[in-house]
């Protein structure tokens, strides 16, 4: 396990499930033409997500079950819980030209009331070039400005990898340069959050905060 607090706490746990259970995961996905995703395109991101229980398939519900019975698998200087409604969370699947600009998440639940403070993201496809991009980019906060600085440093996305991160540490983090793969191929991701009490300095907003990114992603407008 590789941690670091710059720009803010997270962990890398490569080799995160028995590659077998992986592999099973990432079969489970629906095509993209499926029906069933929820469609995201705008300037600021494009993507498709599903949350819904009742369709994931067994293996995806089991492990979805264990990631969020088990924790976050790290330790943290406060308790947290699961957010079993996955508000924001499930499946996430971007195609070329796919997008998520640089943000931070909801930080107040919209349902719950609780505080957002971890997710946990694991990559699915196993067959994925780095030239193609979609690397997590992690950037540092201005807080003159109250948005985000300087990119820091890129998390590449590689098969079977979890990527763990507070998200209530001014936590700047998106994929903003849009995605190079093949037509048909996808980068696919699950993800499971975990929320506390908020505390007293928690911030109000319950939706994402997006900052529109220049080309490549390496400034900020």
């Amino acid at each position: 396990m590789f941690h670091s607090s710059d720009p803010f706490d997270h962990w890398i746990i490569d080799d995160f499930l028995p590659i077998d259970v992986a592999r099973g995961l990432e079969e489970e996905f629906p095509a993209f033409d499926d029906p069933m995703w929820f469609d995201y395109s705008s300037p600021w991101q494009v993507k498709r997500t599903c949350n819904h229980w009742d369709r994931f398939p067994a293996l995806t519900y089991s492990v979805m079950e264990r990631l969020l019975t088990v924790g976050p698998f790290v330790e943290l200087p406060f308790e947290v819980v699961p957010d079993i409604g996955l508000h924001g969370a499930g499946w996430h699947v971007h195609g070329r030209g796919g997008k998520l600009d640089v943000h931070q998440d909801y930080s107040i639940h919209p349902k719950s009331g609780h505080q957002r403070r971890v997710n946990l993201i694991l990559h699915l496809t196993e067959e994925w070039e780095e030239q193609w991009g979609g690397g997590l980019e992690l950037w540092s906060h201005n807080k003159e400005t109250n948005k985000p600085d300087k990119l820091v440093t890129t998390i590449p996305f590689r098969f079977n990898r979890a990527v763990i991160f507070r998200t209530d540490q001014q936590s700047w983090h998106g994929l903003p340069t849009p995605l190079t793969c093949p037509e048909g191929k996808l980068r696919k991701t699950l993800a499971v959050y975990y929320v506390s009490n908020p505390e007293d300095t928690a911030a109000s907003n319950k939706r994402a905060v997006f900052v529109p990114t220049l080309p490549l992603g390496r400034q900020v407008a």
